[in-house]
């Protein structure tokens, strides 16, 4: 029977490709890290592609892997010295540009894990914008990954 192998290659197909909101909004380079096997926070990285004329905004996240998600960045203080804060108005997303939510400046934090994040699993999250709506994503946990310093080179945060 053909139908059988056929559905679960767009299954498969389905699930390898970048989320995307009508159209306007990709998620791609997603990824999800916790800094050991007995925190209780864990952050989320990814790049935000909007294709389409009209800027938008991520203004919160969700997922049952936690109590709650925050938006965060790093901003230096008086003194010289990085610290962590919430971002309020949400992380903007510019018409025909990207945003990039990186370690060391804009990520989702996840508070209260409600298990540890295990290298390879899945994270289902719900991304919320204020114009494209939500946006379900699967993120992939990621305990060995590095950062990439020069992200910020390879995708045009202007628009």
């Amino acid at each position: 029977m053909l139908l059988r192998p056929i559905l679960f290659s767009i299954a498969v197909a389905a699930i390898a490709l970048p989320a995307m909101a009508e159209g306007t909004l990709t998620i791609s380079d997603a990824y999800a890290r916790s800094s050991g096997s007995f925190a209780k926070s864990g952050a989320a990285f990814m790049v935000i592609e909007n294709s389409g004329a009209e800027a938008d905004r991520l203004i919160a996240a969700s997922s049952d892997a936690a109590q709650r998600i925050e938006l965060h960045t790093h901003l230096e203080d008086a003194n010289g010295v990085m610290r962590m804060i919430e971002v309020e108005d949400g992380i903007a997303v510019p018409a025909g540009g990207s945003s990039i939510l990186m370690r060391g400046g804009d990520h989702l934090m996840f508070m209260g894990l409600t298990e540890p994040f295990e290298h390879g699993a899945t994270v289902p999250v719900t991304l919320v914008f204020e114009n494209a709506g939500e946006i379900e994503v699967e993120i992939e946990v990621d305990l060995e990954r590095k950062p990439m310093h020069d992200q910020s080179e390879m995708h045009d945060q202007s628009g």
